[in-house]
């Protein structure tokens, strides 16, 4: 135990060196656990820290690949030198490269994109490494927050998109080895680089001069979403003239993923560019191209479960013996950023300016007045005979089963002979995204004495964005007839009536997005207590502007819409009060508005202008409360938490055939609340030097918090009969879901874990965990009034009683699985050249277990949704997602 006097200011000194090599750290972070006292080493891995210390407390120093010190000091004297602190190379920081593989699963569907565990690579936080490591194969989400409620920065300037509110992970993919210097918030606490997000925000520092100088050559094995990676990277380090550039690239690549026909071939390259013009300021160019082409996988029934398995995908099929995925995924966004920095002992100012284009395509079958390809078309399976409306037929079920056991997949040469004449029936082709956005930022932090300081910035981005359909590949055919099959009508009247592969096709709108945000923050340091308060303000422009006209919307579907304006601004505080140097608590709350994503602004992009009708900002109201503990042996954190969603704007697309009529549909839900509190709780404790005991949970309750409005739009080109209403929209009314879970993960997870460090660089771990309380996505449609009434006769149908309608609609768990993963890896110094090896195996005792999935709305009326259940195995049964189950992740480096 180190001691210090009692006096009204501390002196604490030291240096900070490579255990292995014996060469100082620079800028390893130290600070006081619980307080905003804080330090940088030099050059020489010197620091000096002048604090008034009147208790026990515990200096913290930790540094980018190098594992946490944590020296407890107790009041004695006001001038203290520690000498020399030795860090240790952290051997498991392969684990984020491990955290990567799963970053890449979550992108596989869109169904699935919003998850958050790429944030959390960053933190040392016992809870959220679990979340992130270990309950992130099943698709939790902390606090079952959507990932739009995070934000990540490059090197200060924001990534998230405006059309879901969501970073692309994918844009700097593959390229971990120079986007591991992050800096992580959690929560409302308060950032140096943003007002952020409820969920916490992400600053990823690519400058040369943070990263540790060398080469590193590595490469990885897995049987996740790719089977092979080679990386390569140098970093020439800062030189004495100021100058300091790294490079990187990366190749990933598999035939087949986990789920079955979900090729990969990816390649990335990154560039940086570092000067130091003098003491004060420097400048950063820094250019990143992540191209990404996967194959798709699709959630599926619990009959195709049986049928096929876990691993089945219907989106792939055998074409002259290779895999061909009918919904390839290509994504391919270069950005470049450039940042000037001014540093001084008082101010910091980091100016940036970002250009961002490229291309996200994501592949479609298509099919025109002919059999529809889909191996799991609900006619072509035995539910659909076992639930004839007229009687099973239990002979024809049978044989629908032997012929999907036969031919389970796509039917590549079939669809080649159903074009054999001119015009195609069926079509492959890309809905593509062409963006091009522009941002300027700036970010300042002002130190006012030693206990006011006071961060700032302000961003401007512009978006323009291209979204159409390319003919990829006719299959033979000579050429595509744009006519809607369904209303005769077509898509494009003042184009060309036929195209051939590479067309424009079905639809082409552009997008245009604008935003101004501003934030201001001011932080108290006390020697008892913290505080900050920080504020925000934004406003937002979406317009589209439609470059086909379209028949089926003559009046509103070619040229611009006007521009839909949101003004908006946010509030947030946070007050830390230290009971003792090792105990403390804080409190955060926050109230901020904020605009609906694009995505959910545009009723029907694709084809008109029309927009949610007195669409609303959200709302977001949150609080948290914590307890830290911070022993030398036993470190935790206790958390409770309170966050209301009011006023969200949702659109969905699906066919149904609902009380009120048959059709394909923009499903429009406004005025949505919902509803999120829980606890977290992480423990830490150092049994010896070598051995690591840790226990985690997550206890949430995440739900619908009232019933929204739902209303339904569609087209009225089709025949008057067929038409539901002349008008093209129905206001359903409310929909009965209030109380009802959210799908947002298991909203309880449970860790133990154990872990050897052994004293030559080699350690193990193993992590058990529990996950609970997962819900399905409930289908909104079906629980409003319609579904009462029988579309045949508008009339109520008799059986709907409100017993028989909340039995059929009753919401039930996922089942619970228990998953068991371990990790473990060694490194070698040989002449000054590091060897590192790294293995995990999660999911161990390979257990099968469903990670999400959703009620299909096409049953929207009562006596069809019963008749469809009657035999236990309905057409239009929920989809699911499953786990993966026992893989592997194994990665070799090498550095010098």
């Amino acid at each position: 135990m180190t001691t210090l006097l009692g006096q009204e200011t501390n002196s604490i000194s030291g240096s900070v060196l490579n255990e292995r090599i014996k060469t100082p750290i620079i800028d390893a972070i130290v600070h006081i656990e619980g307080t905003a006292f804080k330090s940088k080493t030099d050059e020489l891995g010197r620091f000096q820290l002048e604090i008034p210390l009147k208790s026990d407390a515990i200096l913290n120093i930790s540094a980018v690949d190098f594992i946490t010190q944590r020296i407890p000091i107790t009041p004695a004297d006001d001038q203290l030198d520690l000498g020399i602190i030795y860090l240790e190379s952290d051997i498991t920081l392969e684990q984020t490269d491990n955290l990567i593989t799963l970053t890449d699963s979550e992108l596989v569907d869109d169904g699935i994109s919003a998850v958050s565990i790429g944030f959390l690579q960053a933190t040392r936080d016992v809870f959220l490494n679990r979340a992130a490591f270990d309950f992130g194969q099943a698709f939790f989400r902390v606090r079952g927050y959507d990932s739009q409620n995070g934000q990540v920065l490059i090197n200060g300037i924001p990534m998230n998109k405006f059309f879901d509110g969501r970073p692309q992970w994918n844009n700097w993919g593959g390229l971990n080895d120079v986007t591991r210097n992050q800096e992580f918030t959690n929560g409302l606490s308060a950032s140096e680089y943003t007002f952020g997000g409820i969920l916490g925000n992400t600053n990823i520092d690519t400058r040369p001069s943070g990263l540790r100088a060398g080469t590193r050559l590595s490469s990885s094995f897995s049987n996740r979403t790719y089977a092979g990676r080679l990386m390569a990277t140098y970093n020439s380090g800062l030189k004495e003239n100021g100058l300091a550039y790294t490079i990187s690239s990366s190749r990933r690549w598999a035939t087949e993923g986990y789920i079955k026909g979900t090729s990969y071939d990816a390649y990335s390259l990154f560039g940086a560019l570092e000067y130091h013009l003098d003491t004060r300021n420097a400048i950063s160019l820094t250019g990143i191209l992540a191209s990404n082409r996967r194959g798709r996988s699709s959630a599926i029934t619990e009959e195709i479960f049986e049928l096929a398995g876990k691993r089945y995908n219907p989106y792939w099929g055998n074409q002259n013996g290779e895999i061909r995925n009918s919904r390839e995924r290509k994504i391919a966004e270069p950005f470049v950023l450039l940042n000037h920095y001014y540093e001084s002992n008082k101010f910091r100012l980091n100016t940036g300016i970002s250009y961002q284009f490229g291309t996200n395509a994501r592949g479609r079958l298509g099919y025109y007045n002919g059999p529809n390809p889909d191996p799991t078309y609900y006619r072509y399976l035995p539910s659909f005979y076992v639930n004839s409306p007229i009687g099973a037929n239990f002979i024809s079920a049978n044989l629908a089963k032997e012929g999907f056991l036969e031919n389970p997949q796509i039917n590549w040469p079939k669809l080649y002979t159903g074009n054999t004449t001119e015009m195609a029936t069926y079509v492959l082709y890309n809905d593509t995204t062409d963006d091009k956005q522009l941002v300027f930022n700036s970010i300042g932090n002002l130190k006012i004495n030693d206990k006011f300081k006071m961060d700032f910035g302000a961003t401007y981005r512009i978006l323009t964005s291209d979204n159409y359909a390319q003919i990829q590949d006719l299959l033979s055919a000579d050429f595509h007839t744009d006519i809607d099959p369904f209303s005769d009508t077509e898509n494009d009247v003042n184009g060309t009536l036929n195209k051939g592969e590479g067309d424009v096709f079905n639809y082409h709108y552009r997008m245009d997005a604008n935003l101004f945000e501003a934030f201001a923050q001011f932080k108290f340091n006390h020697k008892k207590w913290n505080a900050f308060l920080a504020g925000s303000y934004n406003s937002i422009g979406y317009q589209r502007e439609g470059l086909f006209l379209n028949e089926r919307f003559p009046e509103n579907s070619l040229g611009k819409s006007d521009e839909v304006k949101f003004a908006n601004y946010g509030i947030k505080g946070g007050f830390d009060y230290k009971i003792t140097g090792r105990h403390w608590v804080t409190v955060h709350s926050g109230y901020l508005t904020r605009p609906p994503v694009l995505q959910n602004v545009f009723i029907n992009p694709r084809e008109n202008n029309e927009t949610v009708p007195d669409i609303l900002n959200e709302t977001i109201s949150t609080i948290d409360l914590n307890y830290f503990l911070r022993l030398p042996k036993l470190t935790g954190r206790l958390t409770g938490f309170y966050t209301r969603f009011q006023n969200i704007t949702d659109i969905n697309f699906f066919f149904v055939d609902a009380g009120v009529g048959s059709d394909f549909v923009q499903e429009v839900t406004t005025e949505l609340d919902q509803l999120h509190m829980g606890v977290e709780l992480g423990l830490e404790y150092q049994i010896s030097s070598d051995v690591k005991l840790t226990a985690v949970a997550s206890i949430g309750k995440h739900l619908y918090a009232n019933n929204p409005l739902v209303s339904i739009n569609f087209d009225t080109a089709g025949a008057e009969e067929d038409l539901i209403n002349p008008e093209g929209s129905v206001n359903l009314g409310p929909a009965d879901i209030k109380d009802h879970k959210l799908a947002q993960g298991p909203q309880q997870a449970y860790a133990l874990g154990i872990e050897y460090r052994a004293p030559k660089y080699w350690w193990i771990a193993a992590t058990t965990n529990y996950l609970t309380n997962n819900y399905a996505n409930i289908s909104k449609i079906t629980r409003t009034q319609s579904f009462f009434f029988d579309p045949e006769t508008g009339q109520p149908f008799p059986e709907a009683t409100e017993e028989n309608v909340n039995k059929l609609l009753a919401q039930s768990p996922l089942d619970s699985f228990y998953l068991l993963n371990m990790v473990g890896g060694k490194s070698w110094l040989k002449k000054g050249k590091y060897i590192s090896v790294f293995l995990s195996i999660n999911n161990l005792f390979d257990t099968v277990f469903r990670t999400g999935g959703y009620e299909q709305s096409r049953n929207g009326n009562f006596g069809q949704l019963q008749q469809d259940n009657l035999s236990g195995t309905p057409s239009f049964a929920p989809k699911y997602w499953y786990g993966y189950g026992r893989t592997y992740f194994l990665n070799l480096a090498f550095s010098f």
